[in-house]
């Protein structure tokens, strides 16, 4: 079996940075490659602490990551920063075995800094793009609050205005011929249905009590209020403490809920709808169950389910469908809080 200092001779022409250590925490060997890439002599190497040419940020992690080395554990691609003798940082990676016979680290290191750049360079341009998303969620939002205040403040008043006036000629023009009259009934209706739908296009594109109130008040309104819109029964239950928020994805939960609820808002086969909101360990789970009258007919997320998913894929969040054979399905999002 060969030795340390020959395994050390069969590296010394590669690339990758090579060196033997002893537990004193001082070179006792390096290959050229040291010596070209940190730009100190091997006298200046030898003489110093290895510590002493570790990033200052990264001392402390290495000085760990060292012991447990020289305790018996194999160490596998750490990383961490150099100081050149020029005053540039190197990023190095290394792997690592302490030979206890011989008393001494063995070390290969690859220098991996151009890696880390792009890494850096990805980071920001996320960060970048994460920023942009932020600004556009939050513009939408703005506008989404104002159309909802527009049909509701304006739109359904005004159709309201419009039916009150159809109910009083009704009850008080007598002398209304049966056309009359019956195109007086069917304005009647239709106004109903606008505002119906009104009332169904402002629920579905948001409420503005969530920075008021909160996420677990507005699902609860939430569920009362697709009731009265649909005669459906809604359940909303939640384990998360009052005084408790679930963090950014406050409002991607409302969004994906909104977008569940209008699904089914049509939907004449659903018998009962339930909203649960949970947080359990360092997880937050938003739950929609729709039980069915009628088992084939319960696949009504078909169109919603890709923007469910999108949206609980913009927070990192999972998706999970269940399909009960008594008729029940259920949908989860889960999200790391």
């Amino acid at each position: 079996m060969p030795s340390v200092s020959d395994l050390f001779q069969l590296f010394e022409m590669t690339p990758d940075l090579v060196c033997i250590a002893g537990r004193d925490g001082y070179f006792k060997k390096v290959n050229k490659a040291v010596i070209d890439k940190l730009g100190y002599t091997e006298e200046e190497l030898f003489s110093r602490l290895i510590s002493s040419f570790v990033h200052p940020d990264d001392r402390e992690e290495t000085a760990r990551t060292r012991a447990e080395l020289i305790s018996g554990k194999k160490l596998l691609n750490f990383e961490n920063r150099y100081i050149t003798k020029n005053g540039g940082v190197v990023w190095l990676e290394w792997t690592s075995i302490f030979h206890s016979g011989k008393d001494m680290v063995f070390a290969i290191a690859k220098d991996i800094t151009k890696r880390k750049k792009v890494e850096k360079d990805i980071e920001a341009e996320y960060h970048k793009f994460k920023s942009l998303a932020g600004h556009f969620k939050t513009s939408m939002e703005a506008d989404r609050k104002f159309l909802a205040a527009e049909l509701h403040e304006e739109m359904a008043q005004l159709a309201s205005v419009i039916k009150m006036d159809i109910d009083w000629v009704g009850r008080r023009e007598d002398g209304l011929s049966p056309a009359s009259r019956n195109r007086l009934e069917h304005a009647a209706g239709i106004t109903e249905l606008l505002i119906a739908t009104i009332r169904r296009i402002t629920f579905s594109i948001g409420s503005t009590m969530l920075s008021h109130v909160g996420l677990k008040a507005t699902l609860d309104w939430q569920c009362r209020e697709f009731s009265l819109l649909t005669g459906i029964p809604c359940k909303f239950l939640s384990t998360v403490e009052e005084d408790k928020t679930v963090g950014e994805v406050e409002l991607d939960f409302l969004r994906i809920s909104q977008e569940a609820l209008t699904s089914i808002m049509m939907n004449t086969e659903v018998r009962q709808v339930g909203l649960a909101l949970d947080h359990i360990g360092a997880k937050v789970y938003l739950t929609i169950q729709v039980d069915y009258k009628v088992i084939i007919n319960r696949d009504l997320f078909s169109e919603s389910l890709e923007r469910i998913r999108d949206r609980a894929s913009y927070i990192n969040g999972q998706t999970e469908i269940d399909l009960d054979p008594a008729g029940c399905t259920i949908i989860r999002v889960i999200v790391d809080k």
